[in-house]
C-alpha cells in the first residue's frame, strides 16, 4: 500500500474510534474533566525539555532550550488559564432576562500541527480540545511525527488514567497531504484548527467542515522617540522575541521601524546584545540563503542560528549574535527581507517622524502578515492609539512581540493559535481558547406576552 493509501486509511480509523470515545466522554462531569486536564499538564512539565530536544532533533528547527520554554509555557501558563474557565455546563445565567448559556462540546477536533512547533501546539491543543470536552485527532507535519506521537502518548496515557476513554486522544502515525484532507473533511470530523502556512490553511477552509486557521505574521515593531532614555531595555525586548526559537514564531517581530531621532541609538544598543547589521551585498545574499524562487521560503533554512545562515551567506559574524538584521528602505518582493521570515533575521527602517513610522508599520503589516500582530514602544498614549489603526489582531504595547502576543507579558488568553481575522481569510481574530470549541446553547424563557407583538406591530 503506498504511504497516501496508508494515511487515508489512518485518519479514517483515527476519527470513527475518535468519535466513539467522544460519546463516551459526553456527560462526563466537568470536575472530572478538568482534572484530566491538570494531569496532562502535569505530565508534561518533567518532559518539556526531552519533547524539545526530539523535536529539534527531528525537524532541525529551532533550539531545545527555548523548545522547552515553549513547552512549559503550554503546560502551565495555558492549563492555569484553562482551570479559571467553565466550557461545560452552565457558562451564565441571567435572571433579569431568563436567558442562560450551556456549554456543550462540538464533538471530533482535526487539529493539524506545523513543523516549526511540534510539540508545544500539541500540548496547547490536546488541552483546550479536552477542556471543551472534545475528542482530537493530530495531524503532525510529516518531519514531526515522532516528537508529536511521543508528546501524544504521554497526555493520552495520562488522560486514559483518569478515566477518558481509549482514543480521546490520537496523532497520526501515517501523514501525507491526503491523509489530513481525509481527515478534515470526514464525517465524524466536527471542527478543524489548523495552524501552518499558507497553502495548509487554504486547504483546511477548503475542507468543508467549520474551521480556525490563522495566516502568516509580518509583525511591524515602531520604536517611538519617547523611548529614548529606555532604548536598551527597548533593544533587549526585541533582540530576545525574534531570537526566541530561532525565530520559528510568526508573533516575533519582523521589522523595526525607529523614529529618526533615536535610530542611531537604537541600532547602537541593539549591536551591545547581539544584533549584526549586515552589509547590503550581506543582505542581498542573505535574502538568497532565506528565501527560494519568488515569495517562498526556504523549508530547510527556517529557524536555523545566525551562524548558520551567515555561513551559508559567505558571511562571517561575531560569536554570540544572537540575531541578523538588514538595514531596508523599501517593502514589497523586490526586497524580501522585508517580507515574514521563520528566523532570526530582522528588517530595520528609519522613520521621518511618528507618522511616517505608523505609516511604514501599515505598510509592512499589509505585506504578508495583515490581521496578525504589530508591537509599538511608546510612553505617549496618544501615539499609541494612532499606532492601533494598523490593521492587526494584536497590537502589543511596550512587551516582546512573543511574549505577550501569545499571552504571558500581557492579559491576552495565553494561547499558542492567534487568529489573523478577515484581514486574511480567518474566522476569529481572537487568541484562540477552549471557548471558541464548544457550542453555547441558550436556554430562554418567555420575558413578555407573546400577544404582545399584535399590539406593538399591528395595524
Amino acid at each position: 500500500m503506498d504511504a497516501d493509501l496508508k494515511s487515508i486509511a489512518s485518519a479514517r480509523r483515527a476519527a470513527e474510534s475518535a468519535f466513539e470515545a467522544y460519546r463516551q466522554f459526553l456527560g462526563m462531569e466537568p470536575a472530572q474533566v478538568d482534572a484530566i486536564v491538570d494531569a496532562m499538564a502535569r505530565a508534561i512539565e518533567p518532559e518539556a525539555k526531552r519533547l524539545g530536544e526530539l523535536a529539534v532533533e527531528e525537524t532541525g528547527y529551532g533550539n531545545v532550550p527555548d523548545k522547552r520554554v515553549k513547552n512549559l509555557f503550554n503546560a502551565l501558563s495555558v492549563a492555569d488559564y484553562l482551570r479559571d474557565i467553565t466550557t461545560l455546563g452552565v457558562l451564565w445565567r441571567d435572571d433579569n432576562t431568563k436567558v442562560a448559556a450551556i456549554g456543550e462540546p462540538m464533538g471530533v477536533v482535526a487539529a493539524l500541527i506545523p513543523v516549526t512547533n511540534p510539540t508545544s501546539t500539541i500540548i496547547y491543543k490536546v488541552l483546550s480540545a479536552v477542556k471543551a470536552g472534545n475528542a482530537i485527532v493530530l495531524a503532525p507535519h510529516p518531519r514531526g511525527i515522532r516528537c508529536g506521537q511521543e508528546t501524544t502518548r504521554i497526555m493520552a496515557d495520562v488522560a486514559e488514567q483518569m478515566g477518558a476513554p481509549k482514543g480521546l486522544i490520537q496523532c497520526l502515525d501515517e501523514v501525507t497531504i491526503q491523509g489530513t484532507a481525509e481527515l478534515m473533511k470526514h464525517r465524524r470530523t466536527s471542527v478543524v484548527m489548523a495552524t501552518g502556512g499558507p497553502a495548509m490553511v487554504k486547504a483546511a477552509y477548503s475542507s468543508g467542515k467549520p474551521t480556525l486557521a490563522v495566516g502568516a505574521g509580518n509583525v511591524p515593531c515602531y520604536v517611538h522617540a519617547s523611548k529614548k532614555d529606555e532604548l536598551g531595555e527597548v533593544a533587549e525586548m526585541i533582540i530576545t522575541s525574534k531570537s526566541f526559537d530561532y525565530g520559528t514564531a510568526c508573533v516575533s517581530e519582523q521589522a523595526v521601524i525607529a523614529d529618526q531621532s533615536v535610530a542611531r541609538d537604537l541600532k547602537h544598543e541593539m549591536k551591545l546584545r547581539g544584533a549584526y547589521f549586515c552589509t547590503p551585498a550581506e543582505s542581498d545574499r542573505l535574502a538568497k540563503v532565506i528565501f527560494v524562487g519568488k515569495q517562498a521560503m526556504n523549508p530547510n533554512n527556517v529557524g536555523q542560528s545566525p551562524e548558520s545562515l551567515a555561513t551559508q551567506a559567505g558571511f562571517s559574524i561575531p560569536p554570540r549574535t544572537r540575531c541578523l538584521v538588514s538595514e531596508e528602505t523599501e517593502i514589497g518582493w523586490q526586497r524580501p527581507l522585508s517580507a515574514e521570515k521563520l528566523n532570526p533575521v530582522l528588517a530595520f527602517y528609519e522613520a521621518k517622524d511618528s507618522d511616517d513610522g505608523i505609516r511604514l508599520s501599515h505598510q509592512i503589516a499589509m505585506f504578508e502578515g495583515w490581521g496578525h500582530s504589530s508591537v509599538v514602544h511608546s510612553d505617549d498614549p496618544g501615539i499609541v492609539a494612532k499606532f492601533a489603526k494598523v490593521p492587526t489582531g494584536r497590537v502589543l504595547v511596550n512587551t516582546p512581540a512573543i511574549m505577550g502576543g501569545m499571552g504571558y507579558s500581557t492579559d491576552l488568553e495565553p494561547s499558542f493559535m492567534l487568529g489573523t481575522g478577515t484581514w486574511s481569510g480567518s474566522i476569529t481574530s481572537d487568541n484562540v481558547t477552549a471557548l471558541h470549541l464548544i457550542n453555547i446553547k441558550r436556554v430562554a424563557y418567555e420575558s413578555r406576552p407573546w400577544r404582545d407583538i399584535y399590539d406593538e406591530y399591528g395595524e
